[in-house]
């Protein structure tokens, strides 16, 4: 696990040697502060106590060195991102953990161009689910590696944002980092 401060808040990330397999957005909420990856501990913020009583290092193994390069790679991209100079990620991501469906669809969502958006029906013609928009939005609340497999560049049919795990400021501000503007819903 890789934690890093951005422009938005702290962030982390994890990865196995094959690629990342998460990413933590910032300000999602924790028992201790606004962090809830609380299944982790809170590795987002200082709250060590949260990490010990959940038993995070029997839970999480020591990643090996190519996990390390991996997860550090995930971050300089990131921060690349978020300051404008990256519009494509790079690092391998694991995703084989995600059941099928929710792998074509993380697949189809990782080709959406920067600055670019698509609606949920949209996506779910390209995962191979024509009328799937609503399975789609499932599978995206499943994503564990936003911003990277970009599901903030997905919105509603009717013009509006639709929904983001990281709240719709975050999303509002992704895309308008991208250069796509939405007016207040």
């Amino acid at each position: 696990m890789k934690v890093f401060d951005t422009p938005l808040g702290r962030m982390a990330v994890s990865a196995t040697a094959r690629g990342l397999t998460r990413v933590f957005l910032p300000n999602v909420g924790c028992v201790l502060c606004t962090h809830a990856e609380v299944t982790v501990g809170c590795v987002l913020c200082t709250h060590a106590e949260v990490a010990e009583a959940l038993h995070v290092s029997a839970v999480l193994p020591e990643p090996d060195r190519a996990a390390r390069a991996l997860a550090a790679r995930a971050e300089l991209e990131i921060l690349q991102y978020l300051a404008g100079r990256r519009r494509k990620f790079t690092v391998p991501v694991d995703l084989s953990a995600a059941p099928p469906f929710h792998g074509k669809v993380l697949r189809a969502l990782a080709r959406i161009p920067y600055g670019q958006t698509v609606t949920y029906g949209e996506l779910a013609a390209r995962a191979g689910r024509p009328h799937g928009a609503r399975a789609v939005g499932q599978a995206m609340a499943c994503n564990p590696v936003p911003l990277v497999v970009p599901c903030h560049r997905v919105v509603a049919s009717g013009g509006g944002l639709g929904g983001y795990g990281g709240g719709l400021d975050l999303k509002r501000r992704l895309l308008g980092l991208e250069g796509v503007r939405f007016s207040a819903e």
